[in-house]
C-alpha cells in the first residue's frame, strides 16, 4: 500500500516483519531484517511473541506493503490462519486487490504445507535455507520494482 497517491515503483518498499507465538528464536529474521534493509526496503521489526492482530495493527499504522512472518516452531498452520484473518480485519487485505498487502512467511516448513499455505492466503513461502537474495527478488518484483 501506498499513501498520498504516490506512484508504488518510486518508493523503497517498506516491510514490516515479526514472530508470531512463543518461537524464542530471532536471529534468522535480524539477519532477513538487513538483507532487506540492505537491499533498500525500509524494514520495521515489532520482534519476538506478537499476535497477529498486533502486526495487523503495526502494519496498518506502518503503511506497510509486505508483512512478513517468520515461525521456527512449526505452529505454521495454526498461526498463519489467524494473520490472513488479522490483516482482513484491518482492512489490508481482502478480495485480492490491488492495494492488499503482501503477507509472507519463513522458517521451519514442511514442503507438504507450501501449497496449503498459498490456498490460504500466503503469497511467499520461504523455508529455512532460502536465500535472502530469493526474498529481495520475490518482493520486488510482486511489487512491480
Amino acid at each position: 500500500m501506498v499513501s498520498s497517491g504516490q506512484d508504488a515503483r518510486t518508493n523503497p518498499p517498506r516491510v514490516l516483519l515479526a514472530k508470531l507465538g512463543l518461537d524464542g528464536h530471532d536471529r534468522g529474521v535480524k539477519v532477513i531484517a538487513r538483507a532487506l534493509r540492505d537491499a533498500g526496503m525500509e524494514v520495521v521489526y515489532l520482534g519476538m511473541r506478537v499476535t497477529a492482530d498486533q502486526v495487523a495493527a503495526a502494519a496498518a499504522q506502518e503503511d506497510v506493503d509486505v508483512v512478513g512472518i517468520s515461525i521456527l516452531s512449526g505452529a505454521h498452520m495454526r498461526l498463519m490462519p489467524r494473520m490472513v484473518d488479522a490483516l482482513e480485519r484491518h482492512g489490508l487485505r481482502g478480495e485480492r486487490g490491488a492495494d492488499d498487502v503482501m503477507l509472507l512467511v519463513g522458517g521451519t516448513i514442511p514442503d507438504g504445507d507450501v501449497d496449503d499455505l498459498r490456498e490460504m492466503g500466503i503469497d511467499g513461502v520461504f523455508p529455512v535455507g532460502t536465500f535472502t537474495g530469493e526474498m529481495v527478488q520475490f518482493i520486488n518484483e510482486s511489487l512491480g520494482r
